[in-house]
């Protein structure tokens, strides 16, 4: 039984230690205007731990969020939802405006500057991480300084 204990423990510690070594910074959504449908957010990822994967987001802001990316098809930029996106250890990738980014589909209600988000980013590794998106301008290209 103690020895089935520990291995129990000992399961859980690399996850917690994963959790722990995920930063996310820089995020924000846009602001849309009340006729919209979707809206997408944007952040930072550094993984300081081993290799992982951003498999989903949560957010009860719409009925349904993706992760999307952008693709050329021919001379025309599309978006497109991916199952999920690398994070590799030591790396530090970008959810941006024309690349990777959380897509929000069927929006429960507009999304007003200045408001604040709250989105949980799932990991394969480092399981759920909860980041609090500001809402900026509706072009808006980064984060307010």
């Amino acid at each position: 039984m103690k020895k089935l204990m520990l291995a129990a423990i000992l399961a859980v510690i690399p996850v917690a230690v994963a959790a722990a070594d995920m930063e996310l910074s820089g995020g924000f959504l846009r602001a849309s205007p009340k006729i919209a449908n979707a809206g997408a957010g944007f952040l930072t990822i550094k993984n300081n731990g081993a290799d992982d994967t951003l498999i989903a987001a949560e957010a009860d802001i719409s009925k349904t969020v993706e992760l999307h990316t952008h693709i050329m098809d021919g001379d025309i930029m599309r978006m497109r939802q991916v199952p999920s996106i690398a994070v590799p250890a030591g790396a530090t990738v970008a959810l941006k405006p024309g690349g990777d980014h959380v897509m929000f589909i069927n929006l429960t209600k507009a999304l007003a500057e200045g408001d604040k988000v709250p989105v949980t980013l799932v990991f394969a590794k480092a399981g759920k991480k909860l980041v609090e998106l500001p809402v900026m301008g509706i072009g808006a290209m980064a984060p307010k300084p």
